[in-house]
């Protein structure tokens, strides 16, 4: 019994043989497309649309040309969910670099083509500032690597009649690419994250073989008839891949801000509010075109703005409605740089959230900070070129100037009724005419009695005329 099923295991890896084999013998159509660049949302669109011409061209193979030091973990592992549902085969060829996010997209694809002095590693999941990030992030892309891995599945080893099974790509190595504390012997010392070199790749069974170029990781592959076709990325779609580019993203959110804090500095449709305009353009256009910006988080980040301009303009103070008009615009902001149709909490949508809350958060106060300083700058500067703009002398009141009109304060002691919601800043009615004031003691409601008590810097303020209460009739 063990003899037949020893002769059937090897006929049944005769005929897996014979299949690839006899696969290249006609044309084969290779569809090709490059990741040379810091992996992130350019890289990935245009991982879908090779697929996707690979798929309509109907190729017999997808062929990746990679050198790249990694980049953000949410795009890889969008890119290596394609890979490794692809019904095409994916090679990769690494020219010189896979590290980081690459390694994680290599490991996806069915065979590894290196260049002599190539490298494939070092995978640990860093910050912006290039510092270890913590331990869950870590699991998180240690799970990863090791499940790519084991996607590739087990050779068989068959010596007489002892029939053994060996990790086509070894989820451990792949594993310590993360995890430095992960010890193999031989490979890997504790302590240090595991990079291989070619050689060592091939040794590992992480490389299927040395290549100097295209052609020859083709003539490597087997492949004697071929033709390839490149993906070229249009013009649209490299304003768009610039457009995308987190650093971009916020220099935009930044002159958003921005240009509506000068604009209201000078209220009225000036160049602040249209540069803040069109750098809303710039900022959410290429990402709805991407399909990361849902209309919903758009409306959210309008509703935003509009809750702001009323707590400025309609509403006195600074309250509930001006909170929730910034929070929605931060929001906004956030949501509309992460592709979270789902929105689901989980790993791989938490940690480019947060990113996208940092990038956001650190341009709002970045912005505002820098839009003080560059007001007083421009405005108060004796040097600055608009000064001969701004009006900087003064009026004395020796020269027969007054600040306002002495009629105000012959208005203390008058009564009217409160003409808006007073909390504590509102306008007040005092014989048919409104004014601008301010509660003295609490928050006063619209159409209550009020009386002046005082006029201080321009500024009435009042108090609520106490209610008194009719007497309850008495009965004999």
């Amino acid at each position: 019994m063990k003899k037949i099923f020893t002769f059937i295991t090897l006929l049944l890896i005769l005929v897996s043989s014979y299949s690839q084999e006899t696969k290249w013998k006609d044309t084969v159509h290779i569809y090709k497309f490059d990741i040379k660049q810091e992996i992130g949302p350019a890289a990935w669109r245009h991982t879908k649309e090779s697929f996707k011409h690979a798929r309509q061209m109907d190729a017999g193979l997808v062929l990746i040309h990679m050198n790249t030091y990694g980049g953000a973990v949410d795009a890889a592992d969008s890119i290596r969910t394609e890979i490794l549902n692809s019904d095409i085969p994916v090679y990769v060829f690494i020219d010189n670099n896979a590290a980081s996010a690459g390694a994680l997209i290599s490991i996806a694809c069915d065979r590894i083509y290196m260049r002599p002095g190539g490298n494939i590693g070092a995978a640990t999941v860093v910050n912006q500032t290039g510092e270890v990030v913590p331990d869950k992030y870590q699991s998180f892309m240690r799970s990863m690597m090791r499940s790519t891995a084991e996607a590739h599945g087990k050779d068989t080893i068959i010596r007489g009649t002892d029939t053994t099974y060996k990790w086509h790509r070894d989820p451990n190595i792949a594993q310590a690419m993360v995890d430095p504390s992960i010890y193999i012997k031989g490979i890997s010392d504790t302590g240090k994250v595991l990079t291989f070199t070619t050689n060592e790749a091939i040794e590992n069974g992480f490389c299927e073989g040395k290549a100097e170029n295209i052609e020859e990781v083709i003539a490597k592959a087997g492949i004697d008839n071929y033709k390839i076709e490149e993906y070229n990325p249009s013009g649209i779609e490299r304003i768009i891949d610039f457009l995308i580019n987190p650093y971009l993203s916020s220099i935009l959110i930044m002159i958003i801000i921005g240009g509506i804090y000068f604009e209201l500095q000078s209220p009225g449709v000036g160049f602040p509010l249209a540069a803040s305009i069109l750098a809303a353009v710039l900022y959410f256009a290429p990402l709805y075109l991407e399909g990361l910006a849902e209309n919903w988080e758009i409306i959210i980040f309008i509703i935003g703005l509009i809750l702001i301009a009323l707590e400025i303009f309609v509403v006195p103070g600074f309250g509930v409605t001006g909170i929730s008009g910034i929070v929605l615009v931060v929001f906004g902001l956030t949501l509309s740089m992460v592709d979270n149709v789902d929105f689901e909490f989980t790993a791989p949508n938490v940690v480019p959230i947060i990113k996208s809350l940092f990038i956001v958060m650190i341009s709002f106060f970045v912005s505002i900070i820098g839009s003080i300083w560059l007001s007083n700058k421009l405005l108060t500067s004796g040097h600055s070129p608009l000064q001969p703009f701004v009006l900087n002398s003064t009026q004395q009141r020796n020269q027969g100037f007054i600040s306002v009109d002495n009629t105000f304060r012959e208005m203390i002691g008058r009564e009217g009724v409160a003409d808006t919601i007073l909390r504590p800043a509102g306008k007040v009615m005092i014989d048919d005419t409104v004014y601008d004031a301010r509660s003295l003691t609490s928050y006063i409601d619209k159409g209550e009695k009020v009386t002046v008590v005082r006029f201080e810097h321009g500024q009435l303020y009042v108090k609520k005329v106490p209610q008194i209460k009719p007497d309850k009739p008495k009965f004999a």
